[in-house]
């Protein structure tokens, strides 16, 4: 799942402002949906199931969006009370922790320093990457093979830093940097937005990632673990959704509902996924061997890249949203 979660990540910024730029230059009609299937009834002739999909967008699509994020938001506030409160009989990873041994705790320490070290290496290549004219330029760059390469920058990165031993500390740290910077080169042109939308979607993006660890932390240890079927289906629908919005025009009711499926359906998938990768991260510290697998002892790095890959995804789409971009026909 983490190459569908980097295929979300490199595609995402580079829709948003292709289309964006296309709002302001194509003259689309404005008509509301419904005025035009009225005029075709009124001429006798009934729309056809192609001309219904690429019809003026409606606010139909965004606002199946909205419900679906704020029922999402109540069921995420409504389970941390649940089990905030220990009214679950299962024993939660927190009443767990108690009794962790010390390899333990020096491993989920260990992980989530590193998501933090990796976040800060993303920023920093973000704003570095925004004030190189030429580069920013590669990066918002539209079409299929400039998709392609970002891709295949992303993956290839991340395959790479997955693929080395931890034992091999030069070069796995190496990749791993190098993974951290591709990532923030390719979300760089959200910078564009501007410093306080930013700074608030950070703030946001801490807040729902905070909650969504909260909720994992405190309910049943393998609660979440069950999701995974689920959340891979989820996952092949909002790639699938990103990849089309790049091509279809956002002002159809055919692009305005993939736009919506990829932005408010990825941020409750990808809350999902954080639910589930954080209880991940703990079996995994619990249950690896203490001596060396094939030669591969615990691997922090590899364990943290889901939760990493899941904020930069959450992160994306909280400040698009913030910038009004769960619109797009205003």
């Amino acid at each position: 799942m983490s190459l569908f979660r980097l295929t979300c990540s490199s595609i995402v910024p580079r829709t948003i402002f292709r289309t964006q730029i296309r709002n302001l230059t194509e003259e689309a009609p404005r008509m509301r949906r419904a005025d035009i299937l009225a005029r075709q009834k009124m001429g006798g002739k009934q729309p056809t199931f192609k001309e219904s999909l690429m019809a003026p967008a409606t606010d139909t699509a965004f606002n199946v969006g909205k419900l679906a994020l704020a029922g999402g938001a109540a069921l995420g506030i409504g389970a941390l009370c649940f089990y905030g409160a220990g009214m679950s009989r299962q024993a939660s990873i927190l009443d767990q922790a108690m009794m962790w041994p010390q390899y333990v705790q020096e491993r989920i320490r260990s992980t989530y320093s590193y998501l933090g070290v990796t976040l800060g290496v993303t920023a920093g290549s973000a704003y570095l990457v925004a004030k190189s004219p030429q580069i920013m330029n590669m990066m918002m760059r539209s079409g299929w093979m400039s998709m392609i390469a970002t891709m295949a920058l992303l993956i290839g990165t991340g395959m790479l830093a997955q693929s080395i031993p931890y034992e091999n500390t030069g070069s796995k740290h190496a990749a791993w940097l190098l993974h951290a910077a591709a990532v923030g080169a390719v979300i760089a042109p959200l910078t564009l937005l501007g410093g306080p939308l930013m700074l608030k979607a950070s703030l946001y993006t801490a807040g729902i990632v905070g909650g969504l660890s909260a909720v994992a932390a405190s309910a049943p240890s393998d609660k979440f673990l069950m999701m995974a079927g689920p959340l891979a289906i989820g996952l092949g629908v909002v790639v699938a959704a990103s990849i089309g919005s790049a091509f279809v025009a956002p002002t159809t009711a055919l692009g305005a509902g993939m736009y919506s499926i990829s932005m408010y359906g990825g941020l409750l998938l990808f809350s999902g996924m954080m639910l589930y990768n954080t209880q991940q991260v703990v079996r995994v510290a619990e249950t690896y061997p203490l001596s060396a697998e094939r030669g591969r002892g615990y691997d922090p790095i590899n364990q943290m890249i889901g939760l990493y890959m899941n904020i930069i995804n959450i992160f994306v789409r909280v400040a698009m949203l913030l910038a009004g971009g769960g619109n797009r026909r205003r």
